[in-house]
């Protein structure tokens, strides 16, 4: 099935959970936060949130800095 993560299109396993594409990103020991359709996904709901067709996805990385 198709999502948009970032702004580009992309082709991603059916069934697939906000934690199986963050895995498949290699982004697991990354600071994210994950936005779906406007709306944030807090980290307690990454496994059980499943992505479905034509979903927007951002990812987006914590950078430190002071």
């Amino acid at each position: 099935m198709n999502i948009i993560l970032n702004g580009e299109q992309k082709n991603i396993a059916d069934d697939l959970s906000v934690m199986g594409l963050i895995e498949s990103l290699s982004l697991t020991k990354k600071r994210i936060a994950i936005e779906l359709n406007q709306n944030i996904v807090v980290k307690s709901k990454h496994k059980t949130t499943t992505l479905k067709e034509g979903d927007k996805l951002e990812i987006i990385h914590a950078v430190g800095g002071g």
